[in-house]
């Protein structure tokens, strides 16, 4: 909630005493980011994320990271780690490929430019994007018809179709 999704880490969150030594960012990512990545795609069943305003750096990696996003118009993806020396963390170098291919993740990654949710959506890196003043019931909506199918079901096909991003034909053919 609120007038943006994630701005990514502060690069000063760690740092309580400004003439101490640099806080070591790559910590921070390991220690409590990746564990939340981990867990969110893990879970058995469908994780819903719902973007309004900025998703950048990390909160750009963590909508991506889940299993359907809503994005409000007025929402924006940035990959704004080149821009500060920094490589996409959280995960980001793994599912920016995987969601707007090869050639847009190295655009998006290298230059650091925000994405529109429309564009995000015309890309397939997002579910729907929908009018800002919806974006709320929209997800409870969603979320609210998921909840209501038979989730066993729906935990193994989200397991199915992240599997199958790493296997073969024959593989597929067997979980299935």
């Amino acid at each position: 909630a609120g007038r943006g999704f994630c701005a990514g880490q502060d690069l000063n969150d760690r740092n309580v005493d400004p003439s101490g030594p640099a806080p070591d960012l790559g910590l921070s990512v390991e220690r409590f980011y990746n564990p939340l990545v981990r867990r969110l795609a893990a879970l058995p069943k469908p994780v819903i994320c719902a973007v309004n305003g900025v998703a950048a750096g990390a909160g750009a990696t963590l909508a991506m990271g889940c299993d359907i996003v809503l994005a409000a118009r007025s929402a924006k993806f940035v990959m704004a780690f080149s821009k500060l020396g920094l490589v996409p963390d959280c995960g980001g170098s793994w599912f920016l490929p995987r969601a707007a291919g090869r050639a847009r993740a190295m655009g998006l990654a290298l230059l650091g430019d925000s994405l529109s949710a429309e564009q995000a959506a015309q890309w397939g890196m997002i579910w729907q994007v929908v009018d800002d003043a919806e974006l709320k019931d929209t997800g409870l909506a969603l979320a609210r018809h998921l909840a209501a199918q038979p989730t066993y079901g729906l935990g193994l096909i989200k397991n199915a179709l992240r599997l199958a991003e790493t296997q073969t034909l024959d593989q597929q053919l067997d979980l299935e």
